[in-house]
C-alpha cells in the first residue's frame, strides 16, 4: 500500500537519506498512521526533528554563544559554556555538552537518565531524536541505543511508536500543529517550521 507519493516525497525531503521513504512507510502501516492528516502530522514533524530526514544522530556541535541561547543556566551554567563550547580554533566538546545539558536532576526526572554518561549515550536518535533513557527504553533500544542513530528502518519504527504511545494521533486529528509540537518537542521549538512542513506533508500523502 502506497501511503506517500513518492515523487512528491523527493521534493519535499531531497536529503533524505537512502530507505527513508520504505522505512516511514513500513513504520506508519504497522503503528496504524495511515489517516492522511495524522500522517501529515507525523512526518511534518519528523521533518523538522531530522532535518529533512538527512540525519540520525543528534548534533550538540553548539559554539558558546550557541549555547548560551538554546539551554538555561539551570542546565548549563556560563562557565561550561565557555569551557565546552565551539571557540575559534576549537571544536565543541560534544559529550561533555550532552551529559551537562540531558544529566544532573533534569536529566533523571525528564529522561530517565540515572546513570554517569547517560546524557551522551542517550543523545538524541532516530528521525523523531528520541532523547534518554527512558525514551530509548520505549523504543525498544536502551541496550542498543546507537540501532536508532544508524538504522533506518528502527529509527522510523521509533518515530512511530512514540507518536503513538505519547498521544499525538488525538492532537493531529484536530489538526493542531501546536498541540503536536508540544508532544513531540515538550515545548514550542521551531513551530513556525513545523507549521510550514506539516503543510507541505499534506500535499505528499497519497
Amino acid at each position: 500500500m502506497t501511503l506517500i507519493n513518492p515523487q512528491k516525497f523527493a521534493t519535499f525531503a531531497p536529503k533524505a537519506l537512502p530507505g527513508t521513504l520504505a522505512a516511514l512507510e513500513a513504520a506508519a502501516a504497522a503503528h496504524k498512521l495511515t489517516d492522511k492528516l495524522v500522517l501529515a502530522h507525523w512526518l511534518g514533524q519528523m521533518h523538522v526533528e531530522s532535518k529533512g530526514f538527512s540525519t540520525l544522530a543528534e548534533s550538540l556541535n553548539y559554539s558558546v554563544d550557541g549555547l548560551m541561547k538554546t539551554f538555561s543556566r539551570k542546565r548549563i551554567n556560563a562557565a561550561d559554556c565557555d569551557k565546552f563550547g565551539r571557540k575559534q580554533g576549537r571544536p565543541a566538546n560534544q559529550n561533555a555538552i550532552a551529559n551537562i545539558v540531558y544529566g544532573g536532576t533534569f536529566g533523571m526526572a525528564q529522561l530517565g537518565n540515572d546513570q554517569p554518561g547517560d546524557g551522551w549515550r542517550f543523545r538524541g536518535g532516530g528521525v523523531k531524536q528520541i532523547t534518554g533513557r527512558a525514551n530509548y527504553r520505549e523504543a525498544g533500544h536502551e541496550a542498543d541505543p546507537e540501532v536508532l542513530r544508524s538504522d533506518v528502518k528502527a529509527s522510523a519504527e521509533a518515530a512511530a511508536n512514540f507518536f503513538v504511545k505519547h498521544k499525538c494521533v488525538a492532537a493531529a486529528l484536530k489538526d493542531d500543529v501546536t498541540a503536536v509540537t508540544l508532544l513531540v518537542n515538550g515545548g514550542t521549538n521551531g513551530l513556525p517550521d513545523r507549521k510550514l512542513r506539516t503543510a507541505a506533508a499534506k500535499k505528499i500523502v497519497a
